[in-house]
């Protein structure tokens, strides 16, 4: 249950969802632990691309980056063309240099809303990592510091109101569960054969 390896080939085994690659989002709450979750799920596929969508967030954007993300990463993914992003520098408070990111057999994109509806139609598959926002919050703030509280402030409002409106949870195929020794894959609350393909292979 808790080998990634396995549950890695159930995502090989899917069909490609956005050009030739099978893109996976890793959505969930603030601090609930996508990006060390994403990172170990990356290297159990052998070196997967993560994209992070703290690279195409801003903070005048926390969540109106769908545009970004269709027009430099989604639509050259899908024409099987590299995608060619600016990501965000969160101190200096603007675009660094460009990056390439090469069509690969899986992909993953991680960040709150990975999973959103303007994203969800070139998603082979949407994980979300369980865990209560307050929770995850809390976990965030301690992550942090003091020093970003006011920032903190500021996100959960807007992210209280994304979920409110594009809610990703009912569309996750599979529900990740943190354990002792590793993570639980449990099917999603949107039962389709890309929840009972991963599961099932994760847990054969």
């Amino acid at each position: 249950m808790n080998d990634l390896a396995v549950h890695a080939r159930g995502l090989r085994s899917l069909p490609p969802s956005c050009g030739p690659v099978r893109l996976i989002a890793v959505d969930g709450h603030a601090g609930s632990g996508k990006s060390t979750f994403a990172g170990r799920l990356a290297a159990a596929l052998g070196g997967a691309p993560v994209l992070r969508l703290d690279d195409l967030a801003t903070h005048e954007e926390l969540f109106s980056w769908t545009h970004r993300f269709r027009g430099q990463v989604l639509d050259p993914l899908s024409r099987g063309e590299p995608a060619r992003y600016a990501p965000y520098d969160w101190t200096n408070r603007c675009f660094g240099p460009a990056r390439t990111l090469d069509p690969a057999p899986v992909m993953l994109v991680e960040g709150v809303g990975a999973g959103r509806r303007a994203v969800r139609p070139f998603l082979a598959g949407l994980l979300w990592i369980e865990g209560g926002s307050e929770a995850s919050w809390e976990q965030g703030r301690r992550r942090d510091g003091p020093g970003l509280s006011e920032f903190w402030d500021g996100w959960t409002v807007a992210e209280q109101r994304h979920f409110a409106v594009d809610p990703s949870y009912p569309f996750a195929d599979c529900v990740i569960r943190r354990m002792p020794t590793g993570y639980a894959w449990l099917e999603g609350p949107h039962p389709t054969a890309v929840a009972s393909r991963i599961v099932t292979d994760g847990e054969a």
